[in-house]
């Protein structure tokens, strides 16, 4: 199999994933609050979200930086991460205050499917990006797990919004087809920029999409997630360890 095929296998299949998950429980009216399974596997999500963005996208960038612009000292690759993380943070609070200050349930719908689009295209590219089967393999399977965790967090804003069904459908399908698209435009980019120039395009958004990673497996997974029990908190944070030491891992052999 190669890894083109591959990647356009796992595009097909994380957007169907997404419109399944967010359909049932849409059609359904159910508005779920406490999923321990997908809890469980988000903070695996986020453990490798972690692990990819310290042990391989930022190492992978300040690399390609220092190989390519050897005058130049100052950590460029640690500034495009912040930025990253910042931007991710800005888009929430955003959300957030329109959530509580304009108590506006069709606006909330817009803002959070702005941020999940924005969460999704990030990952597909990462994804598409990535030239080793291994890596695009563990990042696959983390975008699946995450994907189904939003999926249900999207089904909740739409079920409380009064949009008509022909924008739910429209929401629906951009948040579902964000990650395949952003899997076509990182391989597109992979194949296309093998120059100097184009390693630094791409060291420059490994270094902004583990800013984002780094945000998506810390504050918004902590701030995305109820917890019943002190026990769940240690559950929790077994299974983004265990995603964390399978990133480690991986990076001996990268």
């Amino acid at each position: 199999m190669t890894l083109i095929f591959y990647k356009t296998l796992a595009g097909i299949l994380i957007f169907l994933t997404a419109l399944v998950v967010v359909i049932y429980p849409l059609k359904l009216r159910i508005t779920p609050k406490h999923n321990r399974s997908l809890e469980l596997a988000d903070a695996f999500a986020s453990g490798i979200f972690l692990g990819a963005a310290l042990f391989h996208m930022l190492p992978d960038a300040i690399q390609i930086f220092s190989a390519t612009l050897k005058n130049n000292h100052y950590p460029l690759a640690e500034l495009l991460c912040a930025i990253g993380f910042l931007v991710l943070l800005f888009l929430e609070r955003l959300s957030n205050y329109f959530t509580h200050a304009k108590k506006n349930d069709d606006l909330l719908s817009y803002m959070f499917v702005l941020v999940l689009i924005i969460h999704a295209l990030i990952e597909g590219m990462v994804l598409g990006i990535n030239p080793a089967f291994a890596t695009a393999s563990i990042i696959f399977l983390a975008i699946i797990a995450h994907k189904s965790s939003e999926s249900f967090a999207l089904a909740v804003i739409l079920n409380r919004s009064q949009l008509n069904l022909k924008k739910i459908i429209i929401l629906i399908l951009l948040f579902s087809s964000m990650t395949p698209l952003g899997i076509a435009l990182g391989t597109t980019l992979d194949y296309s920029l093998r120059l100097n120039k184009g390693q630094l395009f791409i060291a420059s958004f490994n270094a902004f999409a583990a800013g984002t990673f780094l945000y998506m497996s810390t504050l918004h997974h902590i701030n995305h997630h109820e917890r019943q029990h002190e026990a769940e908190n240690l559950l929790e944070f077994g299974m983004l360890l265990i995603g964390l030491m399978m990133m480690a891992a991986l990076a001996l052999y990268a």
